[in-house]
């Protein structure tokens, strides 16, 4: 039988072909996007339903292709989606329905393909508000950061990590296909809510919980075709303030009171490089502003809902003033080239272009783990220390700390911004990233999400995990076709 160029018989991309119509592409334009430095795909389909994601799932089964999910459009920073060997990309953008939004349970039901603004517009219509990450991209599918615990602004209703990821509907390497939580059964989703059900408990059927192995699993698990997530109400009121100050502890101490009394909706914490990037639209402005900010920024917003939200939010804000002041700290609304309203109107919305952690150099290397608050500084102390072995700029470091699970724990995350068309510093960079990721996991930061190099880091320090987890994969993909050499999941 006849074989393609790379390798990939012929036949199977006719196959795929039959399957998805149009949409399956091999110019080779379109397959950059997908791709990365000697890994391109062999070409890209986009399937318009569960039926036909089974249909591909069921014929990489037969002939071996490895197939990758991807659901967000690029630029693509973290390689998940990104072939590790030869591959097909499944594309399910074009899977875009918000199936329902109900105001009642604060819940909807939305494919992969559907973005913030998508989301955030059809729930404002219901009177609910979508639960952000900190400035997504404008083409980042809401399936796509919920599967993949992007944190979100609002700790305050972050209750379990799977939030605010719900139930969903998936198909396994197998081809089966599979609902998770309430939202399997009994009876159609119709049937579903003309009983009252609103697909809200994750965990199910039984005491099964698949949502977690897929979350997380970028891809080699299964691929989700529609989920329900949570929603809250849009408040009647808000107000956003900042507290600065260049002693980083004073604000951990600040967030844990905050949010252990659940005062703010929203609180994050960032360095000054970090917030000159967010307020800026270009390299000048950026750097001009972050150089007029404090070291470290608490950001925090206050809101009233439908019943007396003056007096819930006067109220909130005289407790939180007493905190700051116990704190030895201020409160203002206002900073250095943002007022309380600007810097809400970016907060609820995805990132303008060009993407922020762009805006500073051109191009940024992310290292993000989960830790606890009291702990931050201490590992910022570490990376001042890489930096300047590594004589990288310490402001184009920005810091990003967002308390999670109701201040319970917190992401803290490092972006390191360079200038991609200088490749002596881009090689400063990459160096100052591995080094950084090995030195801070042996210091205790934990990779939750472990993209790329980070696999073999997380996966070395828990060998049992990495046994559970291939007798998963032997169930649920037993021919390994769903992303191929990602996680613990290479060669031997």
């Amino acid at each position: 039988m006849a074989k393609s160029t790379t390798g990939v018989k012929t036949d199977t991309i006719a196959r795929l072909q039959a399957i998805v119509g149009d949409d399956c592409a091999t110019d080779k334009k379109i397959l950059a996007d997908y791709a990365a430095p000697g890994r391109v795909p062999v070409c890209v389909v986009r399937p318009a339903d569960t039926a036909e994601v089974r249909e591909i799932i069921k014929l990489a089964n037969e002939t071996g292709i490895n197939v990758v999910a991807a659901s967000s459009t690029g630029p693509r920073f973290r390689g998940d989606t990104v072939p590790a060997e030869e591959g097909v990309i499944v594309d399910l953008s074009a899977m875009r329905k918000i199936v329902r939004v109900d105001r009642r349970n604060k819940v909807a039901i939305i494919e992969p393909g559907v973005t913030f603004g998508e989301l955030q517009a059809a729930a404002a219509r219901q009177g609910l508000k979508v639960l952000m990450p900190l400035l997504p991209r404008a083409g980042k599918s809401v399936l796509a950061s919920y599967l993949e615990r992007e944190p979100i602004l609002a700790g305050k209703f972050h209750w379990d990590m799977t939030d605010p990821l719900l139930c969903t509907e998936l198909v396994f390497g197998t081809g089966d296909m599979f609902r998770t939580g309430s939202a399997s059964g009994p009876g159609s989703l119709e049937e579903q809510w003309s009983r009252g059900m609103a697909q809200k408990n994750p965990t199910g059927p039984a005491s099964a919980d698949f949502v977690r192995i897929v979350q997380g699993a970028q891809g080699t698990m299964g691929i989700v075709t529609w989920a329900s997530v949570k929603l809250e109400l849009e408040p009647k009121l808000r107000r956003l303030y900042f507290t600065q100050s260049d002693n980083l502890k004073k604000l951990v101490d600040f967030s844990y009171r905050v949010n252990r009394a659940k005062l703010a909706d929203e609180l994050l914490i960032l360095n000054g490089p970090a917030l000159g990037a967010i307020l800026g639209d270009e390299r000048e402005s950026v750097r001009t502003l972050a150089g007029k900010q404090a070291p470290y920024t608490c950001v925090y917003c206050l809101a009233g809902y439908d019943h007396l939200p003056e007096m819930r939010v006067d109220y909130e804000e005289k407790d939180v003033a007493d905190i700051a002041q116990a704190c030895g700290l201020t409160i203002g609304r206002q900073i250095p080239g943002a007022s309380a309203r600007h810097m809400m109107g970016l907060l609820d919305a995805p990132s303008a272009e060009p993407y922020w952690k762009q805006r500073p150099a051109g191009a940024f290397r992310e290292i993000f783990f989960l830790t606890t608050m009291d702990r931050t500084p201490s590992f910022i102390g570490l990376m001042d220390d890489l930096v300047k072995r590594h004589g990288f700029a310490p402001e184009n470091l920005g810091i990003y700390i967002q308390p999670i699970q109701q201040g319970r724990s917190c992401h803290l995350e490092f972006n390191l911004f360079y200038d991609p068309s200088d490749a002596a510093e881009a090689e400063k960079v990459e160096q100052l990233f591995l080094e950084a990721s090995a030195e801070l996991a042996e210091a205790g930061a934990f990779f939750s999400r472990p993209y790329g190099a980070w696999s073999k880091i997380a996966y070395a320090r828990c060998p049992e995990t990495v046994e559970a987890l291939r007798k998963l994969k032997e169930i649920l993909d037993p021919k390994g076709v769903l992303n191929r050499g990602k996680l613990c999941f290479g060669e031997g």
